[in-house]
């Protein structure tokens, strides 16, 4: 029998690490940050580590950061947010961790090229859609239909949806930051059905005594026996089990964003659409049709959870120039 697989949850560390990478750890969780900014971070550390071959924390001198965003800009043709992303986790390494004052660095930038995000029409969307079965047809319709990460809607617990106000909690996303978006009412009954799945689910673990499922650390601690609600259940549950890295228990997370990704790939394929489709693009679609529709963009921006409205406005230059009454001269 296939060994399970553990649980991508943060892990519990020595309360005196000993470790240079553990340490650093630490420090980053001491400063709450989410656990996906801590893999990040951790990630771009090691690189540097191994590009400038140190051996010892002594070692660290803050010029070597130059000539790794030169190299990852120059040699590797990194992109600016890529570029961007290793200097914030550096300098929390450097200024923070490390105490070293880190002005004066000197490095050339990556160039900013413009980017506007790929978008699908509401026909390419439903057809894509319509090539999905089971969840990752409903993961998807949620990711378009709400305008969800793909790390979101695999996050959803039962008790997120909100069916009487017509809403859907978005809990602990990306900056740890909390929003309620739309619930289509064309998925009540899908969403229906999907919970019921997962209570029916839920109560065939209990019967075999592996009931319970993963809670952020201080959730746990403050109602440990929150995991025993149907509510707190994945609302996308995997049909095996892991183990949890903490404490070694196996219990039922939720399915992998691959299983997502793979069918809407095979979708896509079938149906010949030559865009590069991922599951952001849905998102990226969500918001382009709100704007279609006239939506005032600080609601498009509350919608989505983006902290500027500069991040927003990227939509703008999406919707086509039909759209706003110009014609080519060689059309009728």
């Amino acid at each position: 029998m296939k060994k399970p697989e553990p649980i991508d949850i943060r892990i519990a560390l020595p309360e005196k690490p000993k470790g240079f990478l553990d340490q650093f750890r630490v420090f980053i969780r001491s400063r709450g940050l989410a656990y996906a900014t801590e893999k990040t971070y951790l990630l771009w550390a090691k690189r540097y580590i191994r590009f400038s071959k140190y051996q010892s924390p002594k070692d660290f001198k803050l010029q070597d950061i130059d000539s790794f965003l030169n190299y990852l800009a120059q040699q590797r043709f990194c992109s600016p947010n890529t570029q961007a992303t290793a200097l914030n986790a550096l300098i929390l390494l450097y200024r923070e961790f490390l105490g070293f004052d880190t002005t004066g660095l000197d490095f050339n930038y990556a160039k900013r090229r413009p980017k506007i995000p790929t978008v699908l029409s509401k026909s390419e969307a439903d057809a894509i859609i319509q090539e999905l079965g089971g969840v990752q047809k409903l993961v998807t319709q949620l990711m378009y239909g709400s305008g969800l990460r793909i790390s979101e809607a695999l996050n959803l617990r039962v008790k997120d949806i909100d069916f009487a106000n017509g809403g859907l909690f978005v809990m602990e996303a990306k900056g740890d930051k909390s929003r309620r978006t739309l619930l289509p009412s064309s998925l009540h009954q899908s969403l229906t059905s999907q919970i019921a799945f997962v209570e029916h689910t839920f109560e065939a673990d209990q019967s075999i005594g592996k009931a319970g499922v993963y809670l952020p650390d201080a959730l746990s601690r403050k109602w440990p026996n929150a995991q025993f609600e149907l509510g707190w259940q994945y609302l996308f549950p995997s049909n095996v089990y892991s183990v949890d890295p903490r404490s070694g228990v196996e219990r039922r997370h939720h399915i992998s964003r691959d299983q997502v990704q793979r069918a809407i790939k095979r979708a896509v394929k079938g149906l010949k659409i030559n865009k590069r489709v991922s599951c952001h693009t849905f998102r990226h679609s969500f918001a382009t049709e709100l704007l279609r529709q006239g939506t005032d963009i600080r609601n498009i921006q509350e919608i989505l959870g983006h902290s500027s409205v500069e991040t927003t406005q990227i939509y703008t230059h999406v919707v086509g120039i039909q759209e706003r009454g110009i014609r080519s001269p060689i059309d009728p």
